[in-house]
């Protein structure tokens, strides 16, 4: 009896990564930008169009995504991400 709990528990705190459109990412997905996004630290602009491929998710945060744009790994808002 104890183990139904525990996973209907699991699956309520599961963090579900969506894009701007609402579909579902999942790790190694390919994404791509909706917005020139400056880079803070790096000091360049992640243009619109970029391809991110092979993200992951922030496991923690629903809204975080981290990807590879210009040889620099950085964490992107997924408001600002559409799945390619």
């Amino acid at each position: 009896m104890g183990t139904v709990r525990q996973e209907a528990a699991e699956d309520e705190d599961t963090v579900v990564h969506k894009d701007t459109h609402g579909a579902v990412l999942s790790a190694g997905d390919t994404v791509t930008l909706i917005k020139d996004l400056k880079v803070k630290g790096a000091g360049f602009t992640a243009k619109r169009g970029t391809a991110v491929r092979n993200i992951t998710l922030v496991p923690d945060n629903a809204a975080h995504i981290e990807g590879r744009v210009n040889d620099q790994r950085i964490v992107i808002l997924t408001e600002f991400v559409k799945k390619s």
